[in-house]
């Protein structure tokens, strides 16, 4: 039977157990999107996973969502990321850059740009900005002509993650985000060749993988997805279809695996699973839910057929997981309040568990 600790090969990689870190979002860049020293603490600490996955990186300047988050787009931001991943390598890890593009998941406020989606159909809810959270406001609805340079933005970032030490990426396909803003019924109204039909509203999503493929190479990529999730007021219809459409397009693309979350009932999920060959990451939570994903969780996508487990909180008060997971240790229970405040409390502050004699 397969287990956790099971080695894995994953693209070019071998993986030395199956735990992941899931990306998430630690506000924690300095200004300028550069990545900084204690984030290479905080990756470095964590680097036993079989993958390490960001938090989300912008691609532009454009496709920043929340202030604080590194990027991918300046040579700055690229050289800034090296000791981070240099940092994870030295500790024996492996890790992916999340390449993230809010769309309309953003405000001027933060970026000094008016947000864009593939419609003029604002994000529900309040978006994180410099002053505090603001409702999020109607973005500017892409022109046909201006939807490739936004996918080929994620091709863009990728060559500059590997320039800075990245073994890949994955492109963030989830959560209300652009990819999946065009993926939606209700954000995408769309009548072009990027909107209306399903096959018109994989199209976006598509062209981001391929372009990213061609830059860097299948073995490199992932994506990562939440169907049905309806974060930031994204609504997907007819989700069966809909990602059994995208993952066919996708899996001839023989990319290094596909990260889905547990936003949909498992016969949904696992239709997905029976949908693609290659390496299937399952994160059992949902995003910002009450539970965090355990080893219980684990073991039981594992038995459903998943190649690999994400964790996302427990990884932020347990950077020790794999160990504490193999020995079947308490996981530490992390402080909800310090996960965007910035510092390094709540951030490099958790240690490895103390045996006693």
């Amino acid at each position: 039977m397969t287990t956790l600790f099971d080695s894995l090969t994953l693209g070019d990689l071998q993986l030395p157990n199956r735990i992941a870190m899931a990306p998430m979002t630690r506000v924690r860049a300095a200004a300028g999107g550069l990545a900084t020293s204690a984030m290479a603490t905080y990756y470095a600490q964590r680097a036993s996973a079989g993958l390490l996955i960001s938090e989300g990186v912008q691609p532009s300047l454009l496709g920043q969502s929340n202030p604080g988050t590194p990027g991918l787009h300046t040579d700055e931001q690229v050289a800034s990321w090296r000791p981070v991943t240099h940092a994870v390598h030295a500790n024996g890890g492996r890790i992916f850059a999340q390449i993230m593009h809010g769309g309309r998941v953003s405000h001027p406020d933060t970026t000094g740009l008016q947000p864009v989606g593939p419609s003029a159909v604002a994000a529900r809810g309040k978006v994180f900005t410099p002053s505090g959270p603001q409702f999020a406001p109607v973005p500017r609805a892409l022109e046909t002509d201006e939807v490739p340079e936004q996918a080929r933005s994620y091709a863009d970032a990728a060559t500059q993650a590997v320039a800075g030490g990245f073994d890949g990426i994955e492109l963030h396909g989830a959560n209300g985000y652009l990819i999946s803003q065009f993926l939606s019924s209700n954000a995408n109204l769309r009548t072009d060749r990027y909107g209306g039909s399903i096959p018109n509203r994989v199209r976006f999503a598509v062209e981001a993988v391929e372009a990213s493929v061609d830059a860097i190479g299948a073995a490199r990529v992932g994506i990562r997805l939440s169907p049905g999730a309806q974060i930031w007021g994204v609504q997907d219809e007819d989700v069966p279809e809909l990602y059994a459409e995208l993952l066919g397009s996708l899996d001839r693309l023989g990319l290094a695996y596909l990260h889905v979350e547990g936003t949909a009932d498992d016969e949904v999920l696992l239709g997905l699973r029976r949908a693609w060959s290659g390496v299937f990451m399952a994160n059992p939570s949902v995003p910002m839910g009450p539970k965090r994903v355990d080893l219980t969780d684990a073991e039981r996508w594992l038995d459903l057929g998943a190649d690999v487990v994400s964790f996302g909180r427990a990884y932020i008060s347990n950077p020790d997981l794999v160990e504490r997971l193999r020995l079947r240790l308490p996981l530490a229970p992390d402080d909800e309040a310090t996960w965007y405040q910035g510092g390094e409390v709540g951030y490099l502050t958790y240690p490895a568990y103390e045996h006693t004699a």
